[in-house]
C-alpha cells in the first residue's frame, strides 16, 4: 500500500493546475534536472496498521519543496497550496481507503545561493478494500 499510495499522491499533487503551473516539477524522487521550484517525496515508511478484517498500513511520508527565498515567509503561499491539496487527497483510491490523512511536522531549511528547503511531513492511515 505505501507504493500505491505515494503514486497516488504524486499523482493528485501533479493534477492540480495551480501547483503544475508553478512547480517545475511534481516527482516521486528528487529530480535530476529542473530548475527550482519543485516536489519530490524525500523519504517514506510504513508499519503495520491492520484490523481484524482488512489489512492496513500506517504510511508516513515527507515531501520536500525546493525554492528560492531569503525572507522567512518565502513560499509560504506555496506551501499552504501544497497542504491544502494533501489534505483533500481522496479518500477512495484503487485497492485501498485513507482513513486518516494527518499533517505531522514541518521543516525550512535555508541553503546556499537563496534556496531553500521545505520538509513536510504527514501520516496516511490505509485499509486495504
Amino acid at each position: 500500500m505505501e507504493i500505491a499510495l505515494r503514486a497516488a499522491l504524486i499523482g493528485w499533487l501533479a493534477a492540480d493546475p495551480a501547483l503544475s503551473a508553478t512547480l517545475n516539477a511534481i516527482a516521486e524522487e528528487a529530480p535530476l534536472r529542473a530548475s527550482l521550484p519543485w516536489l519530490a517525496i524525500a523519504a517514506s515508511a510504513s508499519a503495520d496498521w491492520s484490523c481484524k478484517t482488512h489489512p492496513g498500513r500506517e504510511v508516513r511520508i515527507a515531501v520536500e519543496l525546493h525554492c528560492r527565498g531569503d525572507g522567512p515567509g518565502s513560499a509560504g503561499d506555496l506551501v499552504a497550496a501544497i497542504e491544502s491539496r494533501i489534505a483533500a487527497l481522496p479518500r477512495a483510491q484503487a485497492g485501498f481507503a485513507v482513513v486518516t490523512c494527518q499533517f505531522l511536522r514541518a521543516r525550512v531549511q535555508q541553503r546556499g545561493e537563496s534556496r531553500r528547503a521545505i520538509l513536510l511531513e504527514y501520516r496516511f492511515r490505509l485499509l486495504a478494500e
